[in-house]
């Protein structure tokens, strides 16, 4: 019987949900960042946690600037 990568209990085909490869509980599957539950397929991964797509993973990993309200962080035409 497959364990929740989360509580480690094991997890009965009656209540799993499968991400990142692994069978969890569904309360179980939350963002690391704001414990916001998930659904299946509707999040991201870093280093096989999981993440909500908006805001979190996109603030943490995503490109300099997006969702941080600023650019790109290129210093202005004056070099301040």
């Amino acid at each position: 019987m497959p364990k929740c990568p989360n509580c480690q209990k094991e997890v009965y085909f009656a209540e799993k949900v499968t991400s990142l490869g692994k069978d969890w509980h569904r309360p179980c599957l939350r963002c690391e960042k704001c414990k916001k539950t998930l659904s299946s397929g509707s999040h991201s991964e870093h280093d096989g946690k999981p993440y909500c797509n908006k805001p979190c993973y996109a603030t943490l990993f995503g490109p300099e600037g997006f969702g941080r309200g600023g650019t790109s962080g290129v210093k202005g035409v004056y070099g301040k």
